[in-house]
């Protein structure tokens, strides 16, 4: 078993160990006798960093490190092993940097999961870390609940700031279940251990984690709550902290300063703006679907004027080189409200498409005369018996394609 020199000391970045196994498959790997490598569990992501063997110029990137089943630790390369066998010595380096964002991140969900049970009794029922953002979900009991509100979200944030900047110490100690059982953790892990590793942040939260963790909550720097969801059993609230918590409200302030820099207004004045543009919008599309009605009719009107009746019917046959898909349905529609019309048209903007109509009452199938129109060129479109729609490769000869398709009704 592996020894894990982190559950001791979070801030130990270097460290000598020796080699206990070397593992080729699947991926080329490391197990030590002690490491202060974390591995991937409880939430949290792995360390990364380097394995330099003894007198060695060489250094292994380590990309991963994960739990054995059998209690060791295991340190994926990025490389393939050279020289490397069991017994030799070897220098770990963490990557400090990534270290220290985890333990901030970590140590600031402790943090944020008291504030909730402690202000709301929300327990926390899971953790997640990725490489922006941090979650925790909450056990709600009740669940017809719309959301989490704004209210319960700046306490919580508040709280868990107010902790941060009292620099309350964090300490790690060793205790049997029995004893943890009495001491009133925030959450017991699964009885599969007897031994439990405790982290307590002074008199604010105790409970049993494996992770790495700052040695005074000052060291979380800022916690940042991002956004809440409504999820299975509860509600899921992303944060980030510490210099990630820095990092996005600097995004998020040039984000917000770039977009109101459009407007020619302050960021606080922007949700206003965006207000008034999306009306501004709607209004504008309202009008724009109104003259496509009327173009259409009166187009319809016009074709339908100038279209002399064949065997009872009027044919009408168009190709619209600058109109797409919508609209030559649109016209279809209105060409197609009179008795004893069909429709045949086609659009070239932006794809290649085709819609076949006809007045109720007709004798055709538009759907099976499309499939069979477009069949010898790939083209793909269904519909019903009186209204239809297809697309066509750029290539297609599109007038050619109607009046193949006029020839085909037997008219």
């Amino acid at each position: 078993m592996t020894d894990r020199l982190y559950y001791h000391d979070s801030f130990l970045y270097d460290f000598d160990a020796e080699v206990h196994s070397v593992l080729e498959t699947p991926r080329p790997a490391l197990v030590l006798d002690r490491t202060a490598f974390y591995p991937t569990s409880g939430g949290q992501i792995h360390d990364t960093g380097w394995l330099a063997p003894e007198n060695s110029a060489v250094k292994f990137r380590v990309t991963e490190v994960a739990d054995a089943e059998n209690g060791h630790v295991i340190h994926y390369l990025e490389a393939p092993i050279k020289d490397v066998q069991p017994g030799t010595r070897i220098h770990g380096q963490i990557d400090s940097a990534r270290r220290r964002d985890h333990m901030q991140q970590h140590s600031a969900q402790h943090v944020l999961s008291a504030a909730f049970l402690r202000l709301f009794n929300m327990p926390t029922v899971s953790f997640h870390m990725a490489d922006d953002y941090c979650s925790i979900d909450l056990q709600i009991d009740d669940l017809d609940t719309p959301a989490l509100s704004p209210d319960q979200i700046e306490s919580a944030e508040r709280l868990a700031n107010e902790i941060v900047l009292e620099n309350r110490p964090v300490d790690i100690r060793f205790v049997t279940r029995d004893e943890a059982t009495s001491l009133g953790l925030r959450k017991l892990p699964p009885a599969d251990r007897n031994q439990l590793r405790l982290v307590d942040i002074h008199d604010f939260d105790l409970t049993a984690c494996g992770g790495t963790h700052v040695a005074h909550t000052g060291q979380i720097a800022s916690l940042l709550l991002r956004k809440t969801e409504k999820v299975r059993h509860g509600y899921r609230v992303e944060f980030v902290a510490g210099l990630r918590a820095v990092a996005t409200a600097r995004r998020d302030f040039s984000t917000l300063t770039a977009t109101a820099a459009l407007f020619s207004s302050h960021i606080y004045d922007l949700p206003e703006q965006a207000r008034k543009s999306l009306d501004e919008i709607k209004s504008l599309r309202k009008q724009h679907e109104q003259s496509l009605d009327d173009l259409a009719a009166a187009q319809a009107a016009t074709l339908l004027a100038e279209t002399p009746a064949t065997s009872g019917r009027k044919i009408i046959l168009r190709t619209f080189a600058d109109r797409d898909l919508a609209y030559i349905k649109l016209l279809a529609q209105k060409l197609t409200r009179q008795s004893s019309s069909i429709a045949l048209l086609a659009s070239g903007s932006p794809q290649p498409a085709l819609v076949f109509a006809q007045s109720a009452g007709q004798p055709y199938d538009m759907a099976a005369l499309l499939k069979k129109t477009i069949a010898p060129f790939g083209g793909r479109g269904g519909g019903s018996k009186d209204l239809a729609q297809g697309g066509l490769p750029q290539s297609t000869d599109l007038a050619a394609v109607l009046t193949a398709a006029a020839e085909s009704l037997s008219l």
